[in-house]
């Protein structure tokens, strides 16, 4: 199925001169979301060393992470923006491509030496995901994945990841 179909361009959003990838239209398509859902889990199910938890970055990567999470057996992890979750926190401030801003994570998330697969729906700059990273590596896990339905190629997010395995599946 060419997904690429079920993202829809929105231009000066959330600001003047951003381009805003929208997968709503995907979100609102069975067959869409399901063929997106898949290429996550195949992508999980195919890496050498087995995930222990599914880590989801806020908002957009909930979707995918809690539905990867679900069909993996896999528990989930949620990453979310400054004073949004419930228990003690360890944050991690990033840079967007118009801001900045922090994450956080439950301190007691992620076990040390666990294998961790991060998912989000998009990667621009690379700060979110490299943010994610931080925090997973600061107790103690090991990203064995990284990977967004969509990637913004020419702002080079790749690069801020290092040598941490990343894949996404639609490329811009």
């Amino acid at each position: 199925m060419d997904l690429y179909q079920f993202v829809r361009d929105i231009p000066d959003f959330p600001r003047p001169g951003v381009t805003f990838k929208d997968i709503t239209p995907l979100l609102n398509d069975v067959g869409a979301f399901r063929a997106a859902v898949e290429l996550f889990v195949q992508h999980q199910s195919s890496n050498k060393r087995k995930v222990e938890r599914i880590v989801g970055i806020e908002s957009r990567g909930f979707i995918f992470a809690a539905a990867v999470s679900y069909a993996l057996e896999t528990p989930l992890v949620l990453v979310r923006k400054h004073g949004k979750l419930p228990h003690k926190t360890i944050g991690q401030s990033y840079e967007l491509e118009y801001g900045t801003d922090v994450l956080e994570i439950h301190e007691d998330a992620i076990l040390p030496g666990e294998r961790i697969a991060i998912i989000d729906d998009l990667m621009a700059t690379g700060g979110t995901l490299n943010a994610a990273c931080e925090l997973v590596e600061r107790l103690g896990g090991e990203v064995v994945a990284a990977s967004t339905l969509l990637e913004l190629t020419f702002l080079n997010g790749r690069d801020r990841l290092g040598e941490r395995p990343y894949y996404s599946f639609l490329e811009y």
